[in-house]
C-alpha cells in the first residue's frame, strides 16, 4: 500500500443511517489565519465552520452564471433592477446601393 502525502486532500464515502451516502473531505496544512477567517465567516452567517466549508465548496465548483440569467436579474424590475432609460431611436431611410 502507497503511503499518502502529509498535505493531501483525503476524501470518502461515509454512509449514515437513514441518509444516501455523502462525500466526506479532510484538507490538512490550513494555516491559522484561515482558520481564524473561516471561523468569523462562519459565525457572520450563522453557521458552523464545516458548514461554511460546505458553502464555499458548492460555490466554487458551480457553473457560472449564464449572462442572461444575471442581466435578468440585473435589470428586470421583478429583481428589484431599474428599466434602462433608452434613447428615442431616429428613423432613417433605407441604405440604396448603385448597381
Amino acid at each position: 500500500m502507497q503511503s499518502m502525502p502529509a498535505d493531501a486532500i483525503i476524501w470518502s464515502l461515509a454512509d449514515y443511517p437513514g441518509s444516501q451516502n455523502v462525500a466526506s473531505l479532510s484538507v490538512r496544512k490550513i494555516d491559522d489565519e484561515t482558520l481564524v477567517q473561516l471561523r468569523v465567516r462562519a459565525a457572520r452567517h450563522g453557521v458552523s465552520m464545516e458548514e461554511e466549508a460546505r458553502r464555499i465548496l458548492k460555490q466554487a465548483v458551480a457553473a457560472p452564471e449564464r449572462l442572461g440569467d444575471l442581466a435578468v436579474r440585473m435589470f428586470s424590475p421583478a429583481y428589484g433592477g431599474t428599466e434602462l432609460d433608452l434613447p428615442e431611436r431616429e428613423v432613417t431611410e433605407p441604405l440604396e446601393f448603385p448597381r
